[in-house]
């Protein structure tokens, strides 16, 4: 065993994009891929689950499909992402998860089909594990896709009935998928997405936004750069100074005006740069 010092070297990404119904996961999920590919729709394949959606996009270029049906089990969901390995793809999208834990044949009717019995989870278990380890170990970018649906739960009052409220919206997937992905989107219905989850620092905290092309290409110059990324956007750096050191809209709009060929080609700085202007505008904490 060695102790060594921390760094992030190139890395693909691991994007999960949630929502319910009608919120944009499919559309918004093109985009970032456009954008991871450079405009190359050629180099995407989308997992399609959701009996031929994908196909509704045509229309944005020419990406490729690989229609998942019934049974959905892990083992289905582990051959089509290597297919598309397989093929060359830079980019999959699978669109969506939730079948794979409560579509026909998932995990929780695998369950079912053993006996429903607690102890049944520790033959479908791992094999739910090695659907998630084929997703973090691609060799290409993977943006997942998941529905959320109304949660509820039961509340005990003071008579002793039990009555059930909403809690909320859940993830339809195995609880704590999020935390095996870089980024974690939830979508709203107008197409909104914020952060739930993300190590690289480039959407936690930043107003609710609708993903674009831009999206997939300022996450292609994080994955892309390696160490020298996080440091753009980190205090301590050169490029942080400059624009922390700028108190009005006039002096940010100086600085961009005076450096607009470095900032125009470095989406890392446009972010840099965003970040400053919304808190120069009150809608983002200093801290």
């Amino acid at each position: 065993m060695q102790l060594r010092k921390a760094t992030r070297k190139q890395a693909k990404i691991r994007l999960g994009l949630s929502a319910v119904s009608g919120g944009g996961k499919t559309y918004s999920a093109i985009l970032i891929a456009k954008g991871l590919t450079g405009g190359d729709l050629s180099r995407v394949a989308i997992i399609d689950t959701e009996n031929g959606s994908a196909d509704l996009y045509a229309h944005m270029g020419d990406f490729n499909v690989l229609p998942l049906t019934a049974p959905f089990s892990p083992e289905r969901y582990i051959d089509a992402i290597r297919a598309c390995e397989k093929a060359g793809m830079e980019v999959i999208i699978v669109d969506s998860i939730s079948q794979e834990w409560e579509g026909r044949g998932g995990c929780l009717e695998i369950v079912e089909s053993l006996g429903g019995k607690y102890q049944d989870w520790a033959k479908v278990t791992p094999r739910h594990q090695a659907f998630l380890e084929a997703i973090l170990h691609s060799p290409a970018h993977l943006i997942t896709t998941v529905r959320r649906k109304q949660d509820y739960e039961m509340i005990k009052e003071a008579n002793g009935r039990v009555k059930v409220e909403k809690a909320g919206l859940k993830e339809v997937t195995r609880e704590g998928f999020e935390y095996e992905l870089t980024i974690n989107l939830e979508m709203d219905t107008r197409h909104m997405a914020t952060a739930s989850k993300d190590r690289t620092g480039l959407f936690m905290g930043r107003p609710a936004f609708q993903p674009s092309e831009k999206t997939g290409e300022l996450i292609l110059q994080w994955c892309e750069t390696g160490e020298e990324a996080a440091h753009l956007l980190k205090p301590g750096s050169e490029w942080y100074a400059r624009v922390d050191n700028c108190t009005t809209q006039k002096e940010l709009v100086e600085l961009y005006t005076k450096n607009k060929a470095e900032v125009d080609s470095n989406p890392l700085l446009q972010q840099l740069i965003a970040n400053r202007r919304n808190i120069i505008n009150g809608k983002l904490s200093a801290a």
